[in-house]
């Protein structure tokens, strides 16, 4: 990695505090995910409504990010953030004080964890925009590698929740997000380009667009596989192997380590072979794993195909993200904002799905297998678009494809 050249070419500042603003926001986006095992006992939670539970944040982030993202392009992506922010704070301050009585109040909470998510829509253009065509795989993996939070979250909110009560997890997380808008606030900048203020009619025209439509389609198995089962994964080592919620979020920390961490991999792999071989890799990487992990039952191999799934998905994310600016360059606000909605929506199903699986059947099976098949569906996919993007707007492009 090139530090001196991100310096140079770029505005080394706001990536690094896009990359904590995206960091911690993705940490309190997804936090009911690892405390949903302490969560669901206090409120004896059934296993649909454990998974209705961490999937509704993420389906909020999905349609608050095409907000953010018309937001972005009015007000400026510094202002956005800000303000995104402050909503965030005040959610965890009321969830603090007043606290989160039923099941319903959970999903209320919810809901306002969803401008966290939406955070994505926010800090990949703000920092993207600063960089030219040939590293946007790098510099979209290194922002969006701020999913690193989930990792955090599985670390240290069971503990934290085992020791100070699960309540007071929303007050303590305050305590970074109050920390990270005031370094956001005075060393972001917006970068020096012209940007056109987009309108709703600007999502609908260009979803007119059938590449578009391939670009979610491509994020929602993505990034929805990955934050999908980041979400699950304490409830999932909970219930399946009866481990200890604290134990549980060990291993969800390294499962979900993968793929945070190789997320600015993934965007790299791409710059140098094409994002379209390097998505055919990841997407096959990753629904191997997940077949593999639906039927075993095994602590440290099911532990192992996670890796690698959620280190394949998480590659996937740079990758696609490589790609995107290459062919929607000019409408990068809007598109960031329509994929990562995608991407909410994929992550919406799968943590819903796997709660529904083990509530219905007994077994998180049916869950994984037909998340896996879409994960070769994308392949099929990629097939039937790479020669033609290869030989349109792929041949005019300065970067691999």
């Amino acid at each position: 990695m090139n530090i001196s050249a991100l310096r140079k070419q770029g505005h080394l500042p706001t990536l690094i505090s896009a990359f904590l603003y995206f960091d911690v926001s993705f940490m309190i986006w997804t936090i009911l995910g690892p405390l949903g095992a302490q969560i669901g006992e206090s409120l004896g939670l059934t296993p649909q409504q454990k998974g209705l539970m961490v999937a509704v944040p993420i389906l909020a982030g999905a349609f608050l990010r095409i907000v953010l993202g018309l937001t972005v392009d009015r007000i400026g992506a510094k202002n956005t953030g800000i303000l995104a922010q402050i909503v965030v704070i005040g959610g965890l301050a009321y969830a603090w004080f007043a606290g989160l009585q039923n099941f319903h109040a959970v999903l209320l909470m919810g809901a306002v964890l969803g401008f966290a998510g939406a955070s994505f829509a926010v800090a990949l253009p703000q920092a993207g925009r600063w960089y030219p065509p040939n590293m946007q795989g790098l510099v979209m993996g290194l922002a969006g590698a701020g999913n690193v939070g989930t990792v955090l979250d599985a670390l240290f909110a069971p503990r934290l929740a085992a020791a100070f009560g699960w309540h007071n997890v929303f007050g303590l997380a305050m305590i970074p997000a109050v920390l990270v808008l005031a370094v956001y606030a005075i060393f972001s900048k917006e970068a020096n380009v012209e940007v056109k203020r987009k309108r709703l009619t600007d999502y609908v025209n260009l979803l007119k667009d059938k590449d578009a439509h391939w670009f979610c389609f491509y994020y929602t198995i993505s990034f929805g596989g990955f934050v999908g089962l980041a979400s699950s994964y304490v409830l999932y080592f909970k219930s399946e192997f009866a481990l200890p919620a604290v134990h549980a979020g060990d291993y969800a920390a390294i499962c979900t380590a993968a793929g945070a961490l190789l997320r600015p991999a993934g965007g790299s792999v791409a710059d140098r072979i094409g994002g379209i071989r390097a998505l055919y890799r990841f997407y096959i990487a990753a629904g191997l794993a997940l077949v593999a992990a639906a039927i075993g039952h095994n602590l440290y191999f099911n532990t192992a195909m996670l890796i690698v799934a959620s280190g394949a998905l998480g590659m996937a994310n740079g990758s696609v993200f490589q790609l995107l600016p290459q062919r929607f360059g000019k409408d990068l606000g809007v598109m960031t904002g329509l994929v990562g909605a995608g991407g909410g929506v994929g992550g919406f199903y799968l943590a819903s799905s796997l709660g529904y699986s083990k509530g219905i059947t007994g077994s998180y099976l049916a869950g994984f297998m037909i998340f896996a098949t879409l994960c070769f569906v994308a392949t099929i996919g990629l097939g039937l678009v790479k020669t033609r993007w290869r030989t349109t707007w792929g041949a005019l492009a300065n970067a691999r494809i």
